[in-house]
C-alpha cells in the first residue's frame, strides 16, 4: 500500500468474504457514541459478544460492560488479557490523545484508533493549524498565544469582527468562543488562560478569523494509506434555537446534507481530504481510526474548522443509523491497515435526524440523578432508537431497577423517516414521550435554514 496515500475505495470486485471465526469486540467509552457504536456492532455476524466500559445504562442492552476508565491504560490491557477481544475500539478522544492506542497495540491487540501522535490533531489546535497551513488546506487565518498580554494586544490590533478565541487543548467541545469587540475578547481570554476555565486547555489559546457560511462534519476513515468518506452529518452546536447561546457538545443532527451537492463534495475530497491524509503520510503520523473535519462551507469554498480523530457525538448516531452494511469489516480492516481490501459502506437512503435530551444546567451545571421514564413507549415508535449519553442504573431496596441521569447531555433520540419533516416528526414525539425532570432540547433541528453560522 505504500506510495498510495489517498486512494479511495476501489468498487466492489464481487469477491467473496474472507470467513472469520466470531470474536468479542470491545468499545471503550460511555456515551452516546459508544452507545451507537456497541448497537451496530452487535448486529456483524462476525462478532460472539460486544464488551464495553465503563458503558451506561442504554449500553447494558447490548453488550457486557465492564467498569475500567476509558483513561486507564493499565486497566484497559488487563481487560484486554482476560477477555482477548478481536478488535478494540476506542471512541472518546482522551483515551487516544493519552496514547491508549498505542499501549494496547504494543501488547498485540488490533485497535481502531490513531495514536498518540496522530490523536494530536485534535489535542492541539495550535499542532492542527500548523499542519493545515504547512499542507496549504483551507482553513481560517489564526494566530496562536501562550501569554494573556500578547493575545490582548493582538484583539486591540483586529480590524475585523467577529473573531473566534479557542482553547489549544481538549475541552469537550465547548472551548469555543465568538466575540463581537475588543472588551468582549478580553474577558475571554481572561477566563481561559487567567481563571482557568476549561484547566490545561485553555493555557494556550488560538484567535482566529470568523468563517460565515453552512456547516458540515465528513468523516473518513483511513489506515493511513487509504481513505473512505462516510455520510455526511450536520451538528448543531449552540445550546439554544436559532444557534444562540454558549457551544455544546452538539444538540442534535441530521443526515444527510442536502446542500452538499456533488460539486462541493468533489471539493471537500480534493482540497481537504486527500491533502489530510497525505500530509498525515508525509509527516510520519500512524493513524488507523476515524478522522472527523468539522467544515465550514464558505462562499469561496469549503474550509476547515477543525480535525477530531474520533466520532463525533452525536454524528456517529446518525451514522450508525443510516448504514445499512456491516460496520465490523471496516473496523478491522483500518486496525490491520488494509482498508483497501474491502468494500465501501452502504447506505440507508432515508433521512436521519437525532435531537439531545439535556439536563437542566447544561452546558454550564447539568443536574444529575432524576429518574428517567418513557424510554420503552419512545423506543416502540417506529423508526426510532433511543441512544444513552449520560445516564446510569440504580437498583431499589425491592430490587427494581430505574434509570437517572447522569450527564449534560443526557439522550440522543434518533429517527429515520421517508422525509426530513417525518423523521424529525417521530424524533420529537419520542422525546416528548420521554419524561426526567429539568429536560430540555433544542425544537429546530433538522430545519436547515436555521442550522447556518453555527460551527465555528
Amino acid at each position: 500500500m505504500g506510495g498510495r496515500a489517498g486512494i479511495l475505495f476501489r468498487q466492489s470486485r464481487g469477491d467473496p468474504p474472507a470467513q472469520l471465526p466470531p470474536m468479542k469486540v470491545l468499545v471503550v467509552g460511555a456515551g452516546g457514541r459508544e452507545h451507537a457504536l456497541a448497537w451496530k456492532i452487535k448486529q456483524s455476524p462476525l462478532v460472539s459478544e460486544v464488551l464495553c466500559t465503563p458503558g451506561n445504562a442504554g449500553i447494558v442492552d447490548v453488550a457486557r460492560v465492564e467498569k475500567v476508565a476509558a483513561d486507564d491504560g493499565p486497566g484497559l490491557v488487563a481487560l484486554c488479557q482476560k477477555e482477548q477481544p478481536g478488535l478494540v475500539v476506542i471512541g472518546p478522544e482522551d483515551p487516544l490523545c493519552a496514547g491508549v492506542a498505542d499501549l494496547l497495540r504494543a501488547k498485540g491487540f488490533k485497535v481502531f484508533g490513531p495514536g498518540k501522535d496522530g490523536a494530536r490533531l485534535e489535542g492541539s489546535k495550535a499542532f492542527s493549524k500548523e499542519l493545515l497551513e504547512k499542507y496549504r488546506i483551507p482553513t481560517a487565518a489564526s494566530r496562536s498565544f501562550d501569554r494573556s498580554g500578547a493575545a490582548k494586544g493582538y484583539l486591540d490590533g483586529c480590524t475585523t469582527w467577529p473573531q473566534v478565541i479557542k482553547a489549544d487543548g481538549l475541552a469537550a467541545g465547548k472551548g469555543v468562543y465568538i466575540v463581537d469587540d475588543p472588551r468582549q475578547g478580553k474577558s475571554v481570554i481572561d477566563a481561559l488562560m487567567e481563571e482557568g476555565r476549561h484547566g490545561k486547555a485553555g493555557a494556550r489559546v488560538l484567535i482566529e478569523e470568523f468563517m460565515e457560511g453552512e456547516e458540515a462534519s465528513v468523516f473518513l476513515v483511513t489506515d493511513g494509506s487509504t481513505l473512505c468518506i462516510l455520510e455526511p452529518v450536520q451538528d448543531h452546536k449552540r445550546v439554544g434555537d436559532g444557534d444562540v447561546g454558549p457551544n455544546t457538545g452538539g444538540m442534535g443532527v441530521f443526515s444527510p446534507v442536502p446542500e452538499l451537492g456533488k460539486r462541493v463534495h468533489k471539493q471537500i475530497e480534493s482540497h481537504v481530504l486527500l491533502p489530510t491524509v497525505h500530509a498525515l503520510r508525509r509527516e510520519g503520523l500512524e493513524f488507523r481510526g476515524v478522522l472527523f473535519v468539522g467544515l465550514m462551507i464558505t462562499e469561496s469554498g469549503p474550509r476547515v474548522v477543525e480535525y477530531n480523530v474520533r466520532f463525533g457525538d452525536p454524528e456517529c448516531e446518525a451514522l450508525m443509523r443510516r448504514m445499512k452494511s456491516d460496520l465490523v469489516p471496516l473496523l478491522l480492516a483500518t486496525a490491520e491497515g488494509r482498508l483497501e481490501e474491502v468494500d465501501p459502506p452502504t447506505w440507508d437512503p432515508r433521512p436521519v435526524v437525532g435531537v439531545i435530551a439535556a439536563a437542566e444546567g447544561y452546558p454550564d451545571a447539568p443536574r444529575k440523578g432524576d429518574p428517567i421514564t418513557g424510554l420503552e413507549e419512545a423506543n416502540a415508535i417506529e423508526g426510532v432508537v433511543v441512544f444513552h449519553s449520560g445516564t446510569r442504573r440504580v437498583k431499589s431496596p425491592a430490587g427494581e431497577l430505574s434509570v437517572l441521569s447522569n450527564g449534560g447531555r443526557v439522550l440522543c433520540i434518533t429517527a429515520v423517516g421517508d422525509t426530513l419533516d417525518d423523521a424529525r416528526e417521530r424524533a420529537y414525539r419520542a422525546f416528548d414521550t420521554i419524561q426526567f425532570d429539568g429536560k430540555f432540547c433544542r425544537r429546530d433541528i433538522g430545519r436547515r435554514r436555521e442550522a447556518r453560522h453555527g460551527r465555528q
